[in-house]
This record gives structure tokens, C-alpha cells and sequence, in this order.
């Protein structure tokens, strides 16, 4: 049987064995990763052996599970024959997501033909790393409007950060426009030292830290300086008309009702916009409702607005950080 350009015996030397033979040793050195690190990452994941014999791989396990551990080795083989490398992530991004299937051509999406959802960036290829990252990705293609709502570590701000430098590098939109809510966590902004600009920045930093992960700086700042790029609090966008823009709402659970209908009447001829939030970490006043939950409630019924929602299974942070997420939210169902 062939896969790829992957060699596998028509008949496994045990019925739970399937070998693998590979053209290029040392393509194959590099799939297996230091130590053969890689091998034991999809071992102990999908509960697998792997022996590496030579340029050959042994695959011992259950029908389906076996064939899973095939599928992924293979993903990972094809992409070192493609010239790109073969991280941590990628072996964690392979064995989270399904295996790809064809999307409808025509349009931006024709990025994705084949299956695969790359951003392409000035400084980096973005690949999202789970099926929910991947379905977010495509809406915020495919959408004016898109929300991505779900808790911290799942990708939901950098993904968007990344999809509006691609479509800014690539001419579909003028301008990149980041907010947040200005909300305080205990401090009032009049007190802060400086002027608007020193007082607000600590609440946009992470929208800067995703920026500069995507352009060069001399480039950044450049646009920044250009007004290509803004960065600003959510009061800012009042009284504007934003055309021909990508923008982003991050932290969107902080903005009131009044705030949210506000900035989503924002939206201009040729733009786009994503509102990003995590309902469990409001920190409006008590008894200030949330303008994400209110847009989630009243517009979820448009069909051209895409709502995407992740979980703990889609953080990509630290392993620990998707275990902090499930004990808080065993604990509110307690």
C-alpha cells in the first residue's frame, strides 16, 4: 500500500503492525526529532510503538488508532519534502486536527485548497493547530463579521492579529484597527504617569506583542507612525466610519452593551471586523452587563455574522494552562 511517498508493506509482519519505509534517511531523521522526540510525542498521544529501524518505521497498535499514527507521520513526512521543518507544534497541530478535506474554491479561500490553512505573514507561516483554530481561521476568510469567543491560550486574538496582516500585506484592506477596552483592574487611568498614550499602552501591549510576531519592526513602527496600523482603546472608535480596514475588538467581554453596538456600527464599506472575548473573564462593574453576550444573543441569527467558540481543548499555551482552564470551569458547574 502507498501513502504519500511513503512505502507501506502490503502485508504488516503482524496484523497490528504497519511498516513504513522512507526514501530520504536523513528527511527522516528530522521526523523523528532529537532523540526521537517526535515519535514519542505520537506514541504516547494516540498510545502507539514506533520502532525506528534504519530508513524504516514500524507502527504497532490497534486498526484504528495504528492508521491515525500513519496518517500524522505522513502529514509530517510531506511537509519536511516541502522544505519546511518539523517543530513541536507541528506534531502537536497533527494530532489535534482531522485529517484535511477539500473546501469549495473561488475567493480568498482558494488558500486553503487541499485542506491545509496557512496565514502567511511578512515574518512567519501562521498555521492554526487545532480544528476549532482552522474553522476561525476560514470564517474570518469568509465573514465581514466574525466572533471568536472562548477562554485564554486558544489563539483567538493572534489568529485574527495574523489573518488582518495577511490581508493587509496582500491589498484587500487599507489599514489595520486593534482596540480593547480600557477597563481598569484596580487602578484608574488618571492616576497612571504620563500622557493618554503612556496610560493606555499597557492595556494594548499584547495587541503590539502580536504585531511585532508578524512584521518587522522598522516596518511596524513605520505603519504605525503612517496611521496603517492603529492601536487604540475602544473609546477612540467613537464617531468614526472604518472603511476599507481589518479590525479587531480583543478583549470584547469588557465592553458595555452601549460600547459594543457602538463599535459593530463602526463597520465600513470594503472592511472586515472581529470581535474576540472570554465570558469568564468579565471585569466590568457588578451588574454591568456584558456587550459580547448581548451581541451573541441578538446577532447570532444573522447568517452572514460567524460566531466560533473554543475550549480548553484548544489551548496552545502551556499543557498546565488548558488543566487551570477545566478545574475553574468544573468548579462553576459544582
Amino acid at each position: 500500500m502507498a501513502l504519500g511517498a511513503l512505502d507501506t508493506s502490503s502485508e504488516p509482519s503482524a496484523d497490528n503492525e504497519i511498516l513504513l519505509e522512507f526514501p530520504d534517511n536523513r528527511l527522516l531523521i528530522d521526523l523523528c526529532g532529537e532523540f526521537d522526540r517526535n515519535l514519542a510525542d505520537i506514541e504516547h498521544n494516540l498510545e502507539v510503538q514506533i520502532v525506528h529501524r534504519g530508513n524504516q518505521l514500524v507502527v504497532i497498535g490497534e486498526d484504528d488508532i495504528r492508521q491515525r499514527a500513519v496518517d500524522v507521520l505522513q502529514s509530517l513526512y510531506e511537509r519536511l519534502e516541502s522544505g519546511r521543518t518539523v517543530e513541536a507544534a507541528d506534531v502537536d497541530r497533527e494530532l489535534r486536527m482531522k485529517p484535511p478535506q477539500d473546501l469549495p474554491s473561488g475567493g480568498q479561500l482558494e488558500m486553503f485548497k487541499g485542506g491545509h490553512v496557512e496565514i502567511k505573514t511578512r515574518k512567519k507561516l501562521v498555521e492554526p493547530r487545532t480544528d476549532a483554530q482552522k474553522a476561525y481561521v476560514q470564517s474570518l476568510f469568509a465573514h465581514e463579521l466574525a466572533f471568536g469567543i472562548g477562554p485564554a491560550g486558544t489563539g483567538k486574538t493572534y489568529l485574527a492579529v495574523a489573518v488582518g496582516v495577511s490581508m493587509f500585506i496582500t491589498g484587500h484592506v487599507d489599514k489595520i484597527i486593534l482596540s480593547r477596552p480600557a477597563v481598569e483592574a484596580g487602578e484608574k487611568l488618571g492616576y497612571l504617569p504620563g500622557d493618554m498614550k503612556d496610560k493606555v499602552d499597557p492595556y494594548m501591549q499584547p495587541l503590539y506583542d502580536a504585531l511585532s510576531d508578524f512584521l518587522p519592526g522598522k516596518q511596524l513602527a513605520k505603519l504605525i507612525e503612517e496611521k496603517r496600523i492603529e492601536i487604540a482603546p475602544l473609546a477612540f472608535m467613537r464617531g468614526r466610519t472604518l472603511s476599507n480596514a481589518y479590525v479587531v475588538l480583543d478583549e470584547a467581554q469588557n465592553a458595555t452593551t452601549m460600547q459594543m453596538k457602538m463599535f459593530l456600527t463602526r463597520l465600513g464599506e470594503g472592511s472586515r471586523m472581529v470581535i474576540t472575548g472570554d465570558r469568564t473573564q468579565i471585569d466590568l462593574p457588578r451588574n454591568v452587563p456584558s456587550g459580547l453576550q448581548d451581541a451573541e444573543r441578538l446577532l447570532s441569527s444573522i447568517p452572514k455574522v460567524s460566531f466560533n467558540y473554543f475550549t480548553s481543548r484548544d489551548v496552545v499555551r502551556h499543557p498546565l494552562v488548558a488543566a487551570i482552564i477545566e478545574a475553574y470551569e468544573a468548579d462553576d458547574k459544582a
